[in-house]
């Protein structure tokens, strides 16, 4: 199918890519490797395609966006995966970090409220070959059935610690978090003690779309 050809010219500007997080100073070769394996392309409109390796964030429809493949790697390597690991996303979006943390050989779990989002991103992973557990509702509440997990990720940005999901992580598991409720976020990594507690660190600024308040009804 003409729409996920991966062309040696797309091969080529993702290793670009891949130097050029090296350079910001990501240095988890695992995650280097896993974005050098999936076509960012894919994820895009094709109107976006020419820019589909440059490190921007883009416009995927429904006011949210595919974050910058920085941001990506940095969430990414802040999990500290293990293949095997349980991983739940709040925001699947396009699919592009779902997509990453599959390489990476998590058991991913993610949801998403836009339905428009939530289905062509089932479509597209699908046709990649990836089998992530993708989930349509509501992200505050987690998938609580499917837990507990070693690593949560949110791919928005959140004004408060999610109790309800702290509650949903392992003991001596990792939650990855833009947190704040202004332009600028903290990226936030909150790890449950063996004894229950939560040990909290900071690492760097970015700039997400605000997770979408409690609605019972899709918009």
């Amino acid at each position: 199918m003409a729409m996920l050809e991966d062309s040696y010219r797309h091969k080529g500007l993702r290793k670009k890519l891949v130097d050029e997080l090296k350079r910001m100073g990501i240095n988890d070769q695992r995650v280097l490797d896993a974005i050098n394996s999936v076509p960012r392309h894919y994820f895009l409109s094709s109107a976006f395609l020419e820019f589909a390796y440059d490190n921007k964030a883009f416009q995927i429809g429904v006011g949210q966006t595919i974050s910058h493949p920085f941001t990506v790697a940095m969430q990414s390597s802040l999990l500290q995966l293990e293949p095997g690991m349980k991983v739940l996303e709040i925001g699947t979006g396009s699919g592009f970090q779902c997509a990453v943390l599959c390489e990476l050989g998590a058991k991913v779990f993610s949801i998403e409220r836009q339905r428009v989002l939530y289905v062509n991103a089932k479509n597209l992973l699908e046709k990649m070959g990836y089998k992530p557990y993708l989930s349509y509702g509501d992200g505050f509440k987690g998938l609580p059935a499917m837990g507990p997990f070693d690593r949560i990720i949110f791919t928005c940005a959140v004004p408060k610690l999610p109790e309800e999901l702290l509650l949903q992580l392992k003991p001596g598991g990792l939650l990855v978090m833009p947190f704040g409720d202004g332009d600028v976020q903290k990226m936030m990594v909150v790890k449950e003690e063996e004894d229950g507690s939560f040990a909290t660190s900071y690492h760097g600024e970015f700039s997400f779309v605000p997770m979408l308040e409690k609605r019972t009804s899709a918009g």
